[in-house]
């Protein structure tokens, strides 16, 4: 490509200098703090373990457990979290609502379903814009059951579970977790859609008409996906950090008082009950998966079963009772029980797999 016609084309101008320049200082600057932020996290635990001591708790005592835990866990957690929330800023920044309605829009029973839980994973989602993105959904033609895929995958296989499943408790429950949870996305929303319970839509959202969809031209630049990762870091984060320290201080509690013997007990593989009651217990609990997941790890700490304990956790953060409230606005009750009901189900038969599968 000649001069004038790169100039015209506008790849080689005064902008795309200042873009370029741009760029490469966003990466120089990213690469520094990817540098400082393994710095300062491998010096979490001696930290914690200092800190402890200096404080006038007997050693090996309740109070130091549990203040120990919550000093290692507090920064550990919250460090993970802006990690794997700018990775998925950046990621997130070739995606867009308008992108991933057209995505789905069109696509029959079976791919759909697939496809959706996929991008559920990826695109931003919680109780406060279910309501949009149903109708937004339906209002582009996406078949019901694809929806549906998509608003299981979304709160409960989201990265931030994953990411911090596989920091906290290894690559094999966070795998396991995934393809469960996948699996529970795709078969729910493939029944729901099976059913052709359109007409169970609240009246408003089955007249609201499908309209064009228009998808944005993806024209960023590195600084800009840099910039994109920064501000989900700020915003994610700024929402969710009083949840996720109180999650970390039940963690604690847990770690530091609760009785290993009793915990085994109630949430044990031996109890059978356990995983439909931990179901029960998680629906009216208001939580996200980052909050949720230090309580996890305390209570298998403890002896609780895996398969219970994450049955536990996606009741909280799939079938929420503010979720459900939100939901109510688009749906009729009797959608809003076949949704709890299949969602339940899958739930039930992970928690019960996980626990032959990890004994």
């Amino acid at each position: 490509m000649s001069g004038r016609s790169c100039e015209a084309a506008g790849c080689c101008g005064p902008a795309a200098a200042v873009d370029h320049g741009r760029s490469r200082r966003a990466i120089a600057l990213t690469a520094a703090g990817l540098i400082a932020w393994g710095a300062i996290y491998a010096g979490l635990k001696p930290f914690a373990d200092r800190a402890t001591a200096a404080l006038p708790l007997e050693p090996g005592g309740h109070a130091a457990e549990a203040v120990a835990f919550f000093l290692y866990d507090a920064p550990k957690v919250l460090m993970l979290l802006c990690l794997v929330i700018f990775a998925m800023g950046v990621v997130r920044s070739f995606f867009s609502p308008e992108r991933t309605r057209a995505l789905l829009a069109g696509r029959g029973e079976g791919f759909g379903n697939v496809a959706a839980a996929g991008l559920g994973v990826l695109t931003p989602f919680c109780s406060c814009s279910a309501v949009p993105l149903f109708v937004g959904f339906v209002s582009a033609g996406v078949p019901l059951g694809v929806t549906f895929s998509f608003l299981i995958a979304a709160p409960m296989v989201n990265e931030v579970a994953l990411g911090l499943l596989f920091a906290l408790l290894g690559w094999k429950v966070a795998a396991t977790y995934l393809a469960f949870g996948l699996s529970v996305a795709i078969a729910g929303g493939f029944v729901i859609g099976a059913l052709n319970l359109e007409g169970w839509l609240e009246e408003w959202v089955r007249a609201v008409r499908a309209g064009a969809v228009d998808v944005p031209v993806a024209s960023q630049s590195a600084a800009d996906r840099i910039a994109a990762g920064v501000a989900a870091v700020k915003d994610i984060l700024g929402r969710i950090w009083a949840w996720i320290l109180a999650g970390i201080a039940v963690g604690a509690l847990i770690h530091g008082w609760a009785p290993a013997e009793v915990l085994a007990a109630i949430m044990g593989r031996e109890a059978w009950w356990s995983v439909p009651a931990a179901v029960v217990v998680g629906i009216p609990i208001y939580s996200n998966a980052a909050g949720i997941v230090p309580v996890v790890e305390a209570l298998i700490a403890k002896g609780a079963a895996l398969g219970t304990v994450l049955a536990f956790m996606m009741s909280v953060t799939a079938l929420s009772a503010p979720e459900l409230l939100i939901l109510r606005k688009v749906m009729t009750v009797r959608l809003l029980a076949v949704f709890v009901g299949v969602v339940g189900v899958g739930i039930l038969c992970v928690g019960y797999l996980f626990n032959l599968l990890f004994a």
